[in-house]
């Protein structure tokens, strides 16, 4: 289990790097279909970090039909993990399985954690804490370059989720 300490957002790594190459996985909780509390956390490469409304943000893009994406609709929090590259195949399969199908957790060895009302995973080296501030879904008339809906080919549009960034918490260990 790592030992955290904390950062300002300033301080935060590249995130062109972290995010695009590196990847995160975005973890929520919320209930399941049986009322039964659950954290799932799933792969994603596309989002970035900022500021906007005077406040440091992250924003994800996570797609209707994911897990992570119901959960994520559910609760005012989630975080944003990164880890280093032994953990690279817990990742693809975080990525590629669904919460709903399996336990990524078991499957992959990972840790689910708590810090307060926000799950996140325990062997990242960074861990981004955020609280929801506005949530839209991207729509095909508002694409200024057409060529970009080959990514949408079914029509299922992510969400964007812009995010408070609350803590970002750093690994002693590196």
């Amino acid at each position: 289990m790592n030992d955290f300490k904390t950062i300002t957002p300033e301080n935060l790594e590249n995130a062109f790097r972290l995010i695009g190459k590196d990847w995160m996985l975005i973890t929520a909780k919320g209930e399941d279909e049986n009322g039964k509390q659950v954290v799932n956390t799933m792969t994603a490469s596309w989002g970035g970090v900022g500021v906007l409304w005077n406040k440091p943000v992250a924003f994800c893009f996570i797609r209707p039909q994911r897990y992570t994406h119901t959960l994520t609709e559910q609760s005012d929090h989630f975080s944003l993990s990164f880890f280093s590259e032994e953990y690279r195949s817990a990742l693809r399969l975080c990525g590629t399985k669904s919460g709903r199908e399996i336990n990524k957790f078991e499957a992959t060895g990972l840790t689910p954690a708590m810090i307060g009302d926000t799950p996140y995973v325990k062997q990242a080296r960074i861990v981004v804490l955020c609280r929801k501030l506005y949530a839209d879904t991207l729509r095909a008339d508002s694409f200024l370059d057409p060529a970009l809906l080959q990514n949408y080919k079914d029509g299922d549009f992510h969400t964007v989720y812009v995010a408070e960034i609350e803590k970002i918490l750093v690994s002693d260990d590196i």
